[in-house]
């Protein structure tokens, strides 16, 4: 019998611990909070130009320094895990770094008008449009900045959804 009772108090404790550990596993966590959750919209886009550290960061810079000499009202967004975007009366373009190129997509550029076809990629859509820009490539500005100021305006008499997510207005 010596034996059972010393069996007994081992499968209790067993249980026991057992319990601990599915109570502690179905406790909702605590989200840890990271150091990129406090920063602005507009302090992720410095973060990932600056991260860049070649061509892609200046052009990417050279971009959103065109967009603010345009719209002034710009709200700068976060969106997609990493995606710098720029609004006014909902999202309008936003742009990406990749590994041999910055493209540069406007969310309803089959409606803008492009004569100079600045265009070069996307061109199938029904909504969206884009160019690519690789390393050494010279930006017409005159003609970007007239298709920022067509993508503001078509925001302003359309109903175009607006943003949820990460933003911040420009300082």
């Amino acid at each position: 019998m010596a034996s059972e009772t010393s069996v007994k108090p081992r499968k209790v404790a067993e249980k026991t611990a057992a319990k601990r550990v599915a109570t502690k596993a179905a406790a909702p966590r605590k989200a840890a909070v990271k150091a990129s959750d406090t920063l602005s919209a507009s302090e992720r886009i410095d973060r990932k130009i600056a991260s860049l550290g070649d061509w892609r960061g200046e052009r990417l810079a050279q971009i959103r320094a065109l967009i603010h000499e345009v719209d002034p009202e710009v709200v700068e967004e976060w969106k997609w895990m990493g995606t710098p975007v720029w609004s006014n009366g909902g999202m309008y373009v936003l742009a990406n770094a990749h590994k041999d190129k910055v493209k540069l997509t406007f969310f309803h550029g089959a409606q803008l008008a492009d004569p100079k076809k600045f265009f070069n990629a996307g061109l199938d859509g029904g909504k969206w449009r884009a160019t690519d820009l690789r390393e050494g490539d010279k930006i017409d500005t005159a003609v970007l900045k007239a298709l920022l100021r067509e993508a503001i305006a078509y925001n302003t008499t359309h109903a175009v959804p607006k943003s949820r997510g990460s933003r911040s207005p420009v300082k």
